[in-house]
């Protein structure tokens, strides 16, 4: 079995959007294509453990770096471009660069609010299946300032072990990681300071979005249109999504199937395999 993964840009309205192009392998058939949109303040290669998992079944794997995020070019223009509308716009123009017409998408945290969106406008009819990692149409707002806290005020360190212990800590919530994921999980998102120090990377200014787009979260409308198959995945100790708003979700708009993740908070890192496993069934239809 021969998986193959290439590093690949495209400009996306205007902008250069880094992704990882994952493709199945030769020796079975193929499911389709799969978009799979990291959360908030991370990158593409988180999604790397659910890409190789749905390779090895068939499926391409299409894991973007959102702008500002990770080898994606910075907004010049961060109060406009940083928000779900834009991302939205970002996700069209990739799926239509690559002569894309159908597909399903693997959201985590704000990867799930993009999917969402994307699903009830720009990619309404073209999305086939949807999975919120950890996200909902409604998000506590305590946790909101929580991550606005953070996201907006990065930490810098000396080295990059001292910043693999800084992510070991606050990523905590997503549950086992290996030593191994651990450290693509570090490398794969660090920038090197002017004065030597080590930082996550992507643009501080991307926590705009909840200063200039205060209600880009506020989904139930979005939610309730939606008329495609659904699955939440919810951390059990999240913070982020409440145990109302996913019981909420079992019944309104497309009534989502809805899965507890023991052992997580926010949100369960997709990379054991009984998660990749309900990821893949419900993709399977």
């Amino acid at each position: 079995m021969s998986i193959t993964a290439q590093s690949r840009y495209l400009v996306c309205e205007g902008r250069e959007i880094h992704f990882m192009d994952w493709a199945p392998a030769a020796d079975v058939p193929s499911l389709g294509t799969v978009v799979a949109w990291h959360g908030l303040a991370r990158t593409g290669r988180d999604m790397d453990p659910l890409a190789i998992h749905l390779a090895s079944l068939g499926y391409r794997v299409l894991c973007p770096d959102t702008i500002g995020r990770g080898l994606s070019q910075w907004s010049p223009v961060p109060r406009d471009e940083y928000c779900l509308a834009f991302y939205a716009k970002l996700a069209r123009s990739l799926v239509d660069q690559l002569g894309l017409e159908r597909f399903h998408w693997v959201g985590t945290s704000m990867g799930g609010a993009i999917g969402m969106v994307a699903a009830d406008g720009l990619l309404r009819g073209r999305t086939l299946r949807l999975v919120l990692n950890d996200n909902g149409p409604k998000l506590a707002d305590a946790a909101i300032e929580r991550i606005r806290t953070y996201a907006g005020n990065p930490a810098a360190f000396a080295t990059v072990t001292e910043l693999e212990q800084y992510f070991r800590t606050v990523y905590k919530p997503y549950g086992y990681l290996p030593d191994a994921q651990w450290r693509l999980l570090t490398e794969s998102s660090t920038r090197r300071l002017p004065d030597g120090r080590v930082t996550p990377h992507y643009d501080p200014a991307m926590v705009q979005q909840f200063i200039h787009h205060p209600q880009d979260y506020d989904l139930w409308p979005v939610y309730d249109r939606l008329d495609i198959p659904v699955l939440c995945l919810r951390g059990a100790e999240s913070d982020l999504l409440l145990a109302d708003t996913a019981e909420a979700m079992r019944d309104r708009g497309p009534r989502a199937l809805v899965v507890t993740i023991a052992g997580c908070g926010h949100a369960p890192a997709l990379n054991v395999p009984d998660q990749l496993d309900l990821v893949s069934r419900f993709l399977a239809g």
